[in-house]
């Protein structure tokens, strides 16, 4: 498989995804308190989003990609 086709095709994998999901959450852990051996701690939810923008981009290059190819 070429490059270009490889490069194409992870493009659109990438773009339909990315409209999919709009965006993964994670989760860290965070002292809240920390007295001698007691500890308090929180869990904070970050959610990192994706605009379609992103995604519609990524399909188009990846379109395009394959339609160099040939």
């Amino acid at each position: 498989m070429k490059p270009t086709t490889m490069a194409g095709s992870l493009l659109i994998i990438i773009g339909i995804i990315a409209f999919s999901y709009q965006g993964f959450t994670y989760t860290t852990t965070e002292k809240a308190v920390d007295l001698g051996p007691i500890q308090v701690t929180t869990e904070k939810e970050h959610t990192l989003p994706l605009p379609p923008l992103v995604g519609g981009i990524c399909l188009v290059g990846g379109i395009l990609l394959l339609l160099k190819k040939s």
